[in-house]
């Protein structure tokens, strides 16, 4: 009751300075941990996000826009506690983050117990806008189901066997049961499942190979993994005396340089810098390159993305941050972003965007993988299940 009475006073405030007050945005992320290269890229693109979509003034219906952030360490209980304090202390209009699908389940509640909106960038487990989900919750990064159904395009054939290699937390397992609800035709015959901090690959991989080795027909190791360690050491082990290819999703660019040595190997990403053609990309990739000295990256469109959505909202409200009024203006909301249109989805409220079916080219000129398109797979092209109880 105490924290309705405050509210309904500070709405009161608001309104009465005709809309003058600042509008804070809290970014709670995972600035340092495991995820840290991740974060930062998505700091970075929201900021840009922010920036392009008010033309330079950060500035939206005549209110300032003023972006705090809090280190969540990549902790579940320091990121609750954050966002609490983001909301009831710092009079947060709404929050964005975090990085760790583990952390965002935690921080689900906190938002709705504060009634106000979280919009989820780029933390990808499915049952954030799923079974865990809260009315408060928004999302413009994707979710398993669309990295499984657009992976699904490559390697979903007849007489094809897949192990899966994956992370052993909401992210891994999350994506590991979207891939195998995304396949129609190919088998999923073993899950190996490893601490998200693993750097010791060789026991799993030996029992991957276990697995496929006898199978007939075409044979693929598909790895789910997001910071550190490098799984792909595996094909050092030599998979390929068993006619087993390894394959995975898109990562940022630094992860990627393990397959240049699998030239030709396909797979579904989120985002590649070279591969949207649109306006808001060529300022994204043109401006990072002169600011940052380098393309930007996987987590940059997703940080961007959140900032226009964030934008786009108040241009609709005109100024209103009263989570009631952005709900409304949110749901069903369509805007632009680096990767092209997306739309919240007024069920869960996932945004549904474009995926990119890649085949991976080893370019000497970069320390990369260069994803070269096959197909776009646009929104309409992907049946993306509604897993909530709306």
């Amino acid at each position: 009751m105490k924290r309705m009475l405050l509210g309904a006073l500070a709405g009161l405030m608001v309104g009465g300075s005709a809309g003058a007050a600042e509008l804070v945005v809290a970014h709670v992320y995972d600035k340092t941990g495991p995820l840290e290269a991740y974060a930062k890229q998505t700091q970075a693109g929201l900021m840009m996000g922010l920036e392009y979509a008010t033309q330079g003034t950060m500035e939206v219906a005549g209110r300032k826009i003023r972006v705090i952030e809090k280190d969540n360490q990549g902790k579940p209980d320091v990121a609750r506690a954050q966002l609490a304090a983001a909301y009831a202390d710092d009079n947060a209009d709404l929050a964005v983050g975090p990085t760790s699908s583990g952390v965002a389940l935690a921080m689900l509640p906190i938002a709705e117990e504060y009634e106000k909106i979280l919009l989820v960038e780029p933390a990808v487990a499915d049952s954030i806008t799923g079974d865990k989900w809260n009315k408060y919750i928004f999302r413009t990064g994707r979710n398993s189901s669309q990295d499984a159904i657009a992976n699904a395009v490559a390697f979903d054939q007849d007489g094809t066997s897949i192990g899966m290699l994956a992370q052993d937390y909401a992210f891994g397992r999350d994506g590991v049961k979207a891939f195998k609800g995304a396949l129609k035709r190919a088998k999923i015959v073993h899950e190996e499942y490893l601490p998200a901090n693993a750097t010791d690959f060789t026991a799993g991989a030996q029992r991957l190979f276990d697995a496929l080795k006898d199978k007939p027909g075409r044979k693929i190791i598909f790895i789910l993994w997001a910071g550190a360690g490098n799984p792909f050491k595996i094909a050092d082990l030599d998979p390929k005396r068993y006619g087993i290819e390894i394959a995975t999703g898109g990562n940022i660019l630094p992860a990627t340089a393990p397959l240049k040595a699998l030239a030709g190997m396909e797979g579904a990403t989120y985002y590649y810098y070279g591969i949207p053609r649109n306006p808001i990309n060529d300022w994204l990739v043109a401006e990072h390159q002169k600011r940052y000295g380098q393309p930007p990256d996987f987590f940059t469109a997703g940080g961007m993305s959140a900032g226009i959505a964030i934008v786009e909202a108040l241009k609709k409200t005109q100024g209103k941050s009263e989570t009631e009024t952005l709900i409304k203006a949110m749901e069903g909301m369509s805007f632009d972003t680096p990767k092209g249109r997306m739309t919240f989805r007024p069920q869960d409220h996932q945004a549904m965007q474009s995926m990119y079916h890649f085949r991976i080219k080893n370019d000497p000129s970069v320390p990369w993988a260069v994803q070269e398109l096959v197909r776009e797979i646009t929104p309409d092209q992907m049946d993306v299940p509604v897993l909530n109880k709306r």
